[in-house]
C-alpha cells in the first residue's frame, strides 16, 4: 500500500480502538491486543454491525504491518463500526490535507478555453458512484454467509451483469449512474428486485426473505428423519402431482427427468448420496412446487 493508504488504515485502526474502548476496559493499544481482548472485539463488532473478522485476519492486518490493504468488504465493515457509511466515506472524512503550494500565475484565455472542455470530459468519465449492500436474513437478522447470494445487476440497454456476495454476505458495485437496479436470489431465499438511488443510499442493509418451501425441501432431503412415513407425507404435500423435476450433473451436460414418485422414493431411501443433495432452483404455484432442479454433490 502507498503512504496515503497506510496513513488512512492506521487512522481506521485508531478509530476502531477508540470505539471499542468506549464500552470495554482496555489498557493496551490495539496492536497489542490478544486472547480475550480480540474475542471481546469480535463480539462487539458483530453486535454493532453484524459482521465478523477472524483471529487470523486480526494478526495479519492489526498486529503486523501488511503490504496491502484488507479486502474492501472488511474495510467497509470496520468503517461502519467506527461510524462511517463505508470505506470511501471514511477516507473522505479523514483524507490527507493537500499541501498548499499555490503560486499566482497568469493563464492565457486561449489555454483556459482549450483545456476546460477536456477537463470536463475527463471529470465526467472518471466520477463513479459506489453502491454497497450487505444482505441479512429477515427472520434471523443475521448476515447471510452460509451460501453466496446471486446478484444480477440490470443496466439500461445493456446485458445483465452477474455477481455473488462475498464471505461477509455483502456486494459492491461502481457505476456512473445515480441509480442501481438489481435482482437478488438464491435457492433458499425469495427472489427480490432492489432499486436504490445514490442520494437515498443511507442504509446498506437489505433484508432477504427465506423461501420456506426450499428450506423445508432441503430439510427433508438432507435431515436426519426417523419417521419415514411422515417424511413421505410431508414431501407429498410440498410437491405438485404434475411436477417437472430435473437432475443436473457437475461437469456434464446430461439431464435426468424424475417423476414426483421417483424423486420422493430417492429422498426416502437413506443412502450416502441422500446427504449430498443440493436444490438449485424451483418454481412455486398454488402452494406447490411445480418445477425443481437439483444436483447430487
Amino acid at each position: 500500500m502507498n503512504s496515503e493508504e497506510k496513513h488512512l488504515f492506521n487512522l481506521l485502526k485508531q478509530s476502531v480502538e477508540s470505539v471499542f474502548s468506549q464500552n470495554n476496559s482496555i489498557s493496551s493499544p490495539i496492536k497489542d491486543w490478544k486472547g480475550e481482548e480480540i474475542v471481546a472485539f469480535q463480539e462487539d463488532l458483530f453486535n454493532k454491525v453484524k459482521g465478523k473478522v477472524s483471529e487470523k485476519w486480526f494478526y495479519t492486518y492489526i498486529k503486523n504491518t501488511p503490504d496491502k490493504l484488507p479486502r474492501i468488504d472488511v474495510l467497509n465493515l470496520l468503517s461502519n463500526y467506527v461510524g462511517s457509511t463505508n470505506w470511501n466515506t471514511f477516507k473522505s472524512n479523514n483524507g490527507l490535507k493537500k499541501r498548499s503550494n499555490k503560486k499566482k500565475r497568469s493563464v492565457s484565455k486561449f489555454w483556459l478555453l482549450t483545456l476546460l472542455p477536456l477537463l470536463i470530459i475527463i471529470y465526467t468519465f472518471s466520477v463513479k458512484n459506489t453502491f454497497e449492500f450487505c444482505f441479512v436474513d429477515e427472520i434471523k437478522n443475521e448476515n447471510i454467509t452460509s451460501i453466496p447470494l446471486d446478484i444480477m445487476v440490470l443496466q439500461h440497454n445493456e446485458s445483465p451483469m452477474h455477481y455473488k456476495t462475498d464471505s461477509l454476505g455483502c456486494f459492491s458495485f461502481k457505476t456512473r449512474n445515480d441509480v442501481i437496479k438489481f435482482v437478488v436470489k438464491s435457492p433458499y431465499h425469495k427472489t427480490d428486485t432492489i432499486v436504490r438511488n445514490i442520494n437515498s443510499n443511507n442504509s446498506q442493509i437489505v433484508k432477504v426473505k427465506s423461501d420456506d418451501y426450499a428450506l423445508m425441501l432441503n430439510y427433508y432431503a438432507n435431515g436426519n428423519i426417523s419417521d419415514w412415513k411422515k417424511h413421505i407425507e410431508k414431501l407429498n404435500s410440498l410437491i405438485d402431482k404434475d411436477v417437472k423435476i430435473y437432475r443436473l450433473f457437475r461437469n456434464n451436460i446430461d439431464i435426468e427427468l424424475y417423476s414426483k414418485d421417483e424423486f420422493i422414493r430417492m429422498l426416502t431411501i437413506p443412502t450416502k448420496s441422500l446427504k449430498r443433495i443440493e436444490i438449485l432452483d424451483k418454481t412455486i404455484s398454488n402452494g406447490k412446487i411445480v418445477t425443481l432442479k437439483f444436483i447430487v454433490k
